[in-house]
């Protein structure tokens, strides 16, 4: 079986900022483009950044709307954490650890993109917890 990928479509209000954030900010690549749309390769996940006139808004908090990855490895969130950081880019949340001593740790991140639209990046101390540990009811902060 060949492996699947996730595929993401969201709201822009321009071309040029978008490949500023997710090209130059969080190491995306590129793809097609043309004047109303932008495929980008977020650790090969396509993401598709679509140009709208509709007014786009703040949201009050990170629920129930945001995207993001699940790094399997420590050191690549870590990585990906310091690549924001030094790129400036904005951080709706700083880095943090939730959940901890409990089955469910984690560290995660929430950037905030120049649409607004907010990306959350965690990594799990123990990988069960990504689609386990269903003992634990805790989704998210309260």
């Amino acid at each position: 079986m060949q492996p699947t990928l996730f595929h993401l479509a969201f709201p822009i209000t321009n071309i040029a900022q978008t490949k500023t954030f997710y090209a130059e900010g969080l190491g995306c690549q590129v793809g097609r483009e043309n004047a109303n749309s932008v495929i980008l390769n977020l650790y090969g996940h396509q993401l598709v950044a679509h140009m709208t006139h509709e007014p786009l808004a703040p949201q009050r908090g990170v629920y129930p709307r945001h995207f993001g990855l699940v790094f399997t490895a420590q050191a690549d969130w870590e990585t990906l954490l310091a690549r924001s950081q030094n790129q400036g880019l904005k951080f709706y949340q700083p880095p943090k650890q939730r959940f901890i001593d409990s089955p469910l740790e984690h560290c995660t991140f929430f950037l905030e993109d120049p649409f607004y639209n907010l990306l959350e990046f965690k990594f799990y101390v123990h990988a069960s917890a990504i689609f386990g540990e269903k003992s634990c009811a805790q989704i998210g902060d309260p």
